[in-house]
């Protein structure tokens, strides 16, 4: 049995790009991927400017990759700048030996659509990919908490990109609440609003940001200006619930559910 998810007769491959830190560490990648039949995988060099030109000129769909030993991210972070903002249909995943807080903070905050850990099986690396391109995020449950302890460790009221957005000022507030990871009652107890209100300002949140889930107004938030044009994938808006961040919802909205 294979865990390639077979394509329609007739329906386009996806194209990948692969940019893994070494030159074998690529082909290993672009050989696994390959097998998967409705996958095109492009070989990308390991110099970040020929990276980008190759991204243009095959079209790509969706960027994996890896930052390079010793550099922290910081080089594949700018890289990963560099796609969204000239190429900013290219939906982004970038790969971490381990999913380090700072690491993954910084990938999302870049443009980063998905983070996929190595220490993963490596049949959830296509699924992944599957997701990602279908509009959607995919992280664990413990690197979006990393996301929210690092707005929570920003304090409050500290989002100054907020105020560019279409959003008005009591829905900036509702957003900022989110991002710490507060549920409905909760947003109405420290807003002074009811349930029945903050659940149609997130309506409206979710429709002037072009997001679908909770976990895109967290990466909104964030600063990472993907997730405004986020969508689900499924032509549906997600209900704005109010289960508890405790619950494991975050993880569940980010397309991955203990790998199935």
């Amino acid at each position: 049995m294979t865990d390639a998810i077979t394509n329609p007769p007739n329906s386009e491959k996806l194209r990948i790009l692969a940019a893994d830190r070494t030159a074998m560490g690529t082909q290993l990648l672009v050989e696994a991927l390959g097998k998967y039949p409705h996958f095109d995988v492009i070989e990308a060099p390991s110099i970040e400017e020929q990276i980008l030109e190759l991204a243009k000129n095959q079209r790509a769909q969706v960027a994996l990759l890896t930052p390079p030993p010793q550099s922290h991210g910081q080089v594949t972070f700018g890289l990963v700048r560099e796609i969204r903002s000239q190429i900013p249909e290219i939906r982004v995943i970038v790969m971490l030996d381990r999913s380090e807080p700072a690491l993954v903070v910084q990938a999302f905050r870049a443009g980063a659509h998905g983070i996929f850990c190595r220490t993963e099986p490596f049949r959830l690396l296509a699924k992944c990919i599957e997701c990602v391109h279908a509009g959607q995020v995919w992280a664990s449950s413990a690197e979006l908490h990393f996301l929210l302890d690092a707005l929570a460790d920003a304090g409050h009221g500290k989002f100054p990109h907020l105020a560019n957005s279409p959003l008005s000022a009591r829905e900036s507030d509702v957003v900022k609440c989110v991002a710490e990871g507060l549920t409905n009652r909760e947003i109405a107890q420290r807003l002074k609003l009811t349930e029945h209100t903050v659940k149609n300002y997130l309506f409206r949140i979710f429709d002037k940001l072009g997001v679908s889930s909770r976990v895109e107004v967290v990466l909104y938030a964030l600063g990472n200006s993907e997730a405004r044009m986020a969508n689900s994938g499924n032509g549906r808006k997600a209900q704005p619930g109010a289960t508890s961040r405790k619950t494991g919802e975050l993880a569940a909205m980010a397309a991955r559910k203990n790998g199935g």
